[in-house]
């Protein structure tokens, strides 16, 4: 699964290329884009395969984030929205064969994550089979989807209010609209504004507006969750118009999965590239004489087996997610669809974290668009965005935690005093303890707020209530590693994997290490040992750097094509 996508972007034609404007980066990624289309059997089968899809931005990113973007989409959000309503009675070919590439209307410019509020409006006429699409306000512009003329001709999967006949609104549907011609000039009707640059991957963001454009009957995207006759009767066996238009929206929680494997693409590659540049620059040691590599200094390699276990954890973290979003039932869906939202916000807050300290591990050097790092870094914070801020489907995800879809797991019923900070089960029982010590303060501050004001009541609660979600993501993560060291297949891999367990674990345990000792979940002697537990960790770890980053299996081509690895890797730093 993620081999050929690997050897794909380890070529020639997706290495970094100096010096390019940032509209000349946004055709270039068009450009990789037809090589990702003509390297596959099915572009449909893709769509189809979330595992498979999530594992295509893993490597795109690195090499090229605008392609990573571009690429999600038009296969994620168009061709599979697409695919996902009566997909086998469309003729999709011009969108497989990429003749006309993908886009996805859906956010307003003056709504952001409000889709509720959407306005666009799609009136239907049944004398002449066709919907009047048109924007109303200058509220309802479509927020910076690609849809210029770079890249070539374009059509759009565009979220409107469907208005039948008589008035009513029957809520938000999607609709197929071509956008411009083979020239990649925009249709009459289609207006649409180049936005200004952006700091993070150079793609063609526009404003789009229709002035009252005609959509035949065929452009309304129909499926089991609303449909709407020739004659204009319209049919849903969902009474909720939100959950008719979240039913349809459904490709946006493969989104988040994307968007997150992105992040761990990219946080992959700059630990890589750091601890690669730690083992090759050298240094001045604690004297005048001779020198060592940057690695050998606790101050260096400390922060990067950090981010070498966060980005283990993370990983694993997702390949979990993945599988039960790739194999969950119609029952399931709810929770799944949970757990992928909280996935998102963890894993590209990580992703950030890591990146930033791997950039300034490489100093000057991690600053340079063709080392790998910082360019990305930039792109990351639009998958923070993407999908879903990251904030705003956290407090949805907190909300869900705290009126039932969160169960405290019951407390070890094993003395502290009788346990030790090597054993990672007390390790992974401490986390819990942090869970349910999160969910008690958040409940407590619901329950005891003054009635009468829904907004003072979660207000009162919500800050506790987010600290229960990261807290919930860090014990996934922690479980997820723990599991893979259990399954070690030799005794290195699952000596490395436990001792990364250990150090995820024990940095989060010291960071609660207050509310721990307070409910009597930990000694107090076990908070003093906790500066010196991380200590021996640490120097466990750190001859295993280089194992550890190689375990990320980034390609050597793409590495040796950074000049951080192949320039005045010997020279000296003071």
């Amino acid at each position: 699964m993620h081999e050929s996508w690997r050897k794909l972007f380890s070529t020639s034609a997706f290495r970094f290329q100096e010096g390019l404007a940032p509209e000349e980066r946004a055709a270039l990624s068009y450009q990789r884009l037809k090589l990702v289309n003509e390297s596959l059997d099915s572009p449909e089968q893709l769509v189809l395969d979330v595992e498979r899809l999530a594992a295509l931005h893993e490597w795109a990113g690195p090499v090229d984030a605008g392609l990573a973007t571009v690429a999600s989409i038009h296969y994620n959000l168009f061709l599979g929205s697409l695919l996902d309503h009566d997909g086998d009675r469309r003729d999709l070919r011009a969108f497989t064969n990429l003749e006309r590439i993908g886009t996805f209307l859906c956010t307003e410019a003056g709504h952001g994550n409000s889709v509720s509020q959407l306005e666009t409006t799609a009136t239907y006429d049944p004398v002449s089979r066709t919907f009047d699409l048109h924007t109303p306000t200058h509220a309802a512009r479509k927020f910076m989807p690609n849809t210029s003329s770079t890249g070539g001709a374009k059509s759009a999967v565009v979220a409107a209010r469907l208005i039948t006949e008589d008035g009513t609104d029957r809520g938000v549907f999607l609709f197929l609209a071509p956008l411009s011609n083979a020239d990649g000039d925009p249709l009459p009707g289609v207006l649409i504004r180049s936005l200004p640059q952006t700091a993070t991957a150079p793609i063609d963001h526009c404003s789009t507006a229709f002035e009252h454009v005609r959509l035949p009957y065929e452009a309304l995207l129909q499926a089991d969750h609303g449909r709407l006759t020739p004659g204009g009767a319209f049919t849903s066996p969902i009474g909720s118009p939100r959950k008719r238009f979240l039913s349809s929206i459904g490709r946006v929680t493969t989104g988040k999965l994307c968007m997150s494997a992105y992040s761990l693409g990219v946080a992959r590659h700059a630990v890589t590239v750091a601890v690669r540049h730690a083992h090759n620059r050298h240094t001045l040691g604690v004297t005048a004489r001779g020198t060592v590599p940057l690695v050998a200094h606790r101050s260096h390699h400390t922060p990067l087996l950090n981010a070498l276990a966060t980005t283990y954890a993370a990983s694993l973290l997702h390949r979990t997610v993945v599988r039960q979003w790739a194999h969950t039932t119609e029952a399931g869906r709810e929770d799944a669809e949970h757990l992928v939202a909280v996935a998102k916000g963890w894993l590209t807050w990580r992703a950030r974290e890591v990146m930033t300290e791997c950039r300034e591990r490489c100093g000057a050097q991690g600053l340079l668009l063709a080392n790998g790092i910082a360019g990305q870094l930039a792109a990351n914070e639009g998958t923070i965005t993407a999908e879903g801020d990251n904030l705003v489907i956290w407090v949805k995800a907190a909300g869900e935690l705290l009126l039932g879809h969160f169960t405290p797991i019951q407390p070890s019923d094993i003395a502290a005093a009788d346990r030790d900070l090597t054993d990672a089960a007390f390790l992974q029982s401490l986390l819990t303890d942090t869970e349910r010590i999160w969910h008690h303060r958040a409940r407590t501050r619901l329950h005891t707020a003054k009635a009468g004001n829904p907004l003072n009541r979660w207000n009162q609660s919500v800050t506790p209530a987010l600290e229960l979600v990261d807290a919930y993501a860090h014990r996934l993560a922690a479980d997820a590693l723990l599991r893979a060291a259990e399954q070690a297949g030799g005794p290195e891999a699952r000596d490395l994997l436990y001792g990364l367990h250990r150090l995820f674990s024990l940095r989060r345990v010291a960071s609660q290490s207050g509310d721990l000792l307070a409910e009597g979940r930990v000694t107090a002697d076990q908070v003093r040992q906790l500066p010196e537990a991380i200590e021996e960790v640490i120097a466990d770890l750190a001859p295993h750097a280089l194992t550890l980053a190689a375990g990320f299996g980034v390609s050597e081509d793409v590495l040796l094509d950074h000049p951080i690895t192949t320039e005045g890797t010997g020279q000296l730093v003071t």
